[in-house]
């Protein structure tokens, strides 16, 4: 897809962070935007921000662990604009801990989200793009979904998975629909308040402070504080559209400490050797 004007993106997740900025690099294109974000008072925030810039901007309050409400997403980007050309999967949460203390309700949030806000994405978005001319899915995983490092076995096992379903649906669409084309997100380090993403947490899934985490959130959180910045990873995603290029990957410089780490693992799965907690050559 190399002419966006006119057309029609959803974005999960959209109120903040990396869906925030795709959603802003949709409406800097000329699209119209359907914004879906389970948080409220930042999605109306980041409608009125829109609409304050020219665009033309709905924006629907969205939980994407529920199915009802994704396909409710996508009938009212279907009933106010008339189609759905870019759908980007995006909505995201963290999860750590040890993994056989992490409790049950951390692993069915995370799953819930990361990995079933996919499956509910992939299964109301895609019949509409098929039904265009031209439609694109990314679905966000991450660069755990390419290596697993400790502490993050929740978060690993469901970007892990988010890959799986895009490489699945990338085959199954160039079979059934050519002019639908997939690419997969795997972020480094991008500054982003998903190390904040407990204040979304539902109330029935919650569980006492602390519980199977070993306090590593606040280390995180400085750190993303100084990643690169969630417009730079939206322009590298709209190169990727552009190119029709599956993987979009956003620490891929020769060297990077995430391109280290991604050798060395496939590198260890061929040659069947035990994986290794290390970086570099």
């Amino acid at each position: 897809m190399q002419d966006f004007a006119g057309r029609v993106a959803v974005v999960t997740g959209g109120a903040s962070g990396i869906g925030l900025a795709l959603a802003r690099r949709c409406a800097a294109e000329g699209m119209r935007v359907v914004v879906g974000d389970v948080e409220q008072d930042a999605l109306e925030e980041a409608v009125a921000a829109l609409r304050a810039s020219g665009a033309s901007v709905e924006g629907v309050t969205t939980d994407v662990s529920d199915p009802a409400q994704v396909q409710a997403l996508a009938d009212r980007a279907v009933e106010r604009f008339g189609a759905i050309h870019l759908a980007f999967n995006n909505a995201g949460v963290a999860g750590a801990g040890l993994s056989w203390e992490i409790p049950l309700e951390t692993w069915q949030w995370v799953l819930g989200v990361n990995l079933m806000g996919v499956v509910h994405g992939v299964r109301s978005f895609v019949p509409v793009l098929m039904r265009q001319e031209a439609g694109h899915v990314v679905n966000t995983a991450s660069i755990a979904g390419l290596v697993a490092p400790p502490f993050m076995s929740v978060y690993n096992a469901s970007k892990h998975a988010v890959v799986a379903l895009s490489e699945s649906l990338h085959h199954e669409l160039a079979m059934a629909a050519p002019h639908v084309k997939v690419s997969v997100l795997c972020p480094g380090w991008v500054s982003t308040r998903i190390m904040e993403s407990e204040r979304n947490r539902p109330e029935h899934l919650r569980v006492a402070p602390g519980a199977g985490d070993p306090a590593s959130g606040a280390v995180m959180q400085s750190v993303l504080a100084d990643a690169m910045a969630p417009d730079v990873v939206a322009a590298k995603v709209f190169d990727a559209i552009r190119d029709e290029r599956f993987w979009v990957m956003t620490h891929d410089d020769e060297g990077d400490f995430f391109v280290d780490a991604l050798e060395r693992r496939l590198r260890s799965v061929a040659r069947r050797t035990n994986p290794e907690l290390r970086f570099g050559t």
